[in-house]
């Protein structure tokens, strides 16, 4: 007999209660549609979705280029194997290597394979130095607060214990220095230089907290793998895609890396990853070596198509850098009425950290904005992320930011202490989260 779907709340929630692994805290809200930058939920009401699915639907909800791809390549063919050829993979690549100034593309099923992919070419590719007699180790150098994925290779180079503990032993070699210290970055890679193969990491940290790397310390990077051959790394799976304003974020520095990974908006929410190298990097990998049953099939391929056209055609890196500045020079004014309550804002584009003083802070102002119908997150414990979709407007931004001062204002009244009514000095203000 066919199972009824359940479209209740609660059903589902008992449902997922019983049947799937715990590793998702979610939150009570059943959506069912989206449109725009917008998302309703079963009982008809609207979200401002500024998260964008952790940065993934660029292009929001039910745009029609998205549709009209989808539709027409699931009339036509929506997977072979990669035993074959079809006709978008090669018109992807094509795409990819122009945005991002390389040479190939290994195209997967997320970012965590894309990292992964990356992480054993820089191995075979440290093979192939040992074998044309060049010495070269297996050691990969990361930076502290990086996050890259969830499966082995990918959590070997996540600094947060939290998500490697669980799973050790974990694989060998990888090392972590501060972010952004380039006395450190010298300093370890240049006692035993030819130890490493790799030097990884995000130009743009996510779930670190929205951490821009500077150019002194990437061009140091650079500087230090074209001494010994070693690749130059760097993930661009949340920061790629034109979400900073450029392509790729590590485009706004004028370095190239070898080795480079995108995923998360590169088919608006249908999955998909790549890992684009250098021509000479992909010397290492030969038929047989690695590959992908589901990677690059017509569906995925068709509808990234779609969306680098689309991002093209509409002018969106633009749009974004501009709306992006404004969303920061809108959050700064808050920071300025709110210095108490806000640290921080940094960020590029339309992918933007606020950080707040404390964790309970930020656990309070994403709810207040969840009890608005704003969507965001908060990561690193008192940092609140914007993921928009592209499509946002400045009038989006003046929504959202209304919202936050009135939170903001509202924790203010609350925890920090009032001026004495006698007149007297006020006493430092302190906050209690």
């Amino acid at each position: 007999m066919p199972t009824e779907t359940t479209t209740n709340l609660a059903q589902l929630q008992a449902a997922e209660a019983k049947l799937l692994l715990t590793t998702y805290e979610r939150n009570p809200i059943l959506f069912t549609r989206g449109e725009g930058v917008h998302l309703f939920d079963e009982h008809g009401n609207q979200y401002l979705d500024l998260l964008s699915g952790i940065g993934v639907c660029a292009l929001g909800y039910n745009h029609p280029a998205v549709t009209e791809a989808i539709n027409k390549q699931a009339q036509a063919l929506i997977h072979t194997s990669n035993l074959f050829f079809h006709p978008h993979t090669a018109e992807l690549a094509l795409r990819l290597t122009e945005i991002t100034g390389l040479d190939r593309a290994f195209l997967c099923n997320s970012g965590t394979e894309a990292w992964e992919a990356a992480l054993k070419l820089a191995h075979a590719h440290a093979t192939l130095m040992r074998a044309e007699g060049k010495s070269m180790g297996s050691k990969i150098l990361c930076l502290e607060d990086s996050f890259h994925g969830r499966t082995m290779g990918s959590v070997s180079t996540t600094h947060k214990l939290a998500y490697r503990q669980p799973f050790n032993p974990l694989i060998p070699g990888v090392e972590f220095i501060p972010f952004n210290n380039i006395g450190s970055l010298r300093e370890t890679f240049s006692a035993n230089p030819q130890d490493f193969c790799a030097i990884a990491f995000e130009v743009l940290q996510g779930e670190g907290g929205i951490n821009l790397v500077s150019k002194e310390f990437l061009a140091a990077a650079r500087e230090l793998c074209d001494q010994t051959g070693a690749l130059l790394i760097l993930d661009e799976i949340q920061s790629g895609m034109g979400r900073t304003g450029k392509w790729t974020a590590y485009q706004h520095f004028g370095i190239t890396p070898d080795v480079t990974t995108l995923a998360k908006p590169l088919a608006n929410g249908i999955p998909i990853g790549a890992m684009l190298c250098t021509e000479a990097a992909a010397r290492a990998i030969k038929p047989g070596m690695h590959g992908t049953t589901f990677g690059g099939n017509p569906l995925a391929c068709a509808v990234a198509v779609a969306v680098i056209d689309t991002i093209r055609q509409d002018n969106l890196l633009q749009h974004t850098a501009e709306v992006g500045v404004y969303f920061q020079a809108q959050l700064r004014e808050l920071q300025t009425k709110h210095p108490q309550l806000i640290k921080d804002v940094r960020g590029l584009g339309l992918m933007i950290g606020c950080e707040l003083t404390s964790a309970d802070l930020a656990k309070a102002v994403l709810s207040g904005m969840l009890k608005r119908r704003i969507l965001i997150n908060r990561t690193h414990e008192t940092v609140l992320r914007f993921l928009p979709p592209f499509l946002i407007t400045n009038a989006h931004v003046d929504q959202a930011i209304r919202s936050l001062d009135d939170l903001l204002s509202e924790a203010a009244r609350h925890h920090l202490p009032q001026p004495p009514a006698t007149g007297a000095p006020a006493p430092e203000e302190t906050v209690h989260g």
